[in-house]
């Protein structure tokens, strides 16, 4: 039996809401500071969706294949978790970036224009407006954007 990987960022994004811990409730409930932390687990999320995604286009998406796993995402949620319950005053996107963009997926990473390219691309999910801004898009276009704060 096989896992098909999913086609297409919405069907990423719906198989990384269906990975653990994001999937489980009681995890996604338990952070003290809901709203900033369910905003950058969606830009986190739609990041995950967005690096799967560039692997179809061949060397066009990625210099080398690189296989990024739900393990990078695991770890990087929570570690969103814990930054944001240790530091709600100012969201340390600088340490979530290095931590998620160079350690966690970046240690796969070894072609240094996909490592530049992965650090430019998180930016625009792991910011600080994603959290200020209930109209903040993704994408010029207006189509990808980060949906309001609510329950799970």
């Amino acid at each position: 039996m096989t896992n098909e990987p999913p086609k297409g960022l919405k069907a990423n994004l719906k198989s990384t809401f269906l990975t653990d811990p994001l999937s489980n409730p009681d995890w996604y409930a338990q952070s003290a500071y809901p709203k900033i932390f369910r905003k950058m687990l969606f830009g986190l999320a739609f990041f995950h969706g967005f690096i799967q995604e560039r692997r179809q286009f061949g060397p066009l998406g990625w210099n080398i294949k690189y296989q990024f796993t739900e393990s990078d995402l695991r770890i990087s949620a929570m570690q969103l978790q814990i930054f944001i319950d240790q530091y709600p005053e100012k969201v340390p996107l600088d340490a979530l970036n290095y931590l998620t963009g160079e350690c966690n997926y970046g240690g796969r990473v070894t072609d240094d224009k996909d490592r530049r390219l992965m650090a430019v691309a998180l930016k625009q999910y792991y910011c600080i407006d994603i959290v200020e801004n209930d109209d903040y898009k993704f994408s010029p276009s207006g189509i990808y954007y980060s949906p309001k704060h609510t329950d799970y």
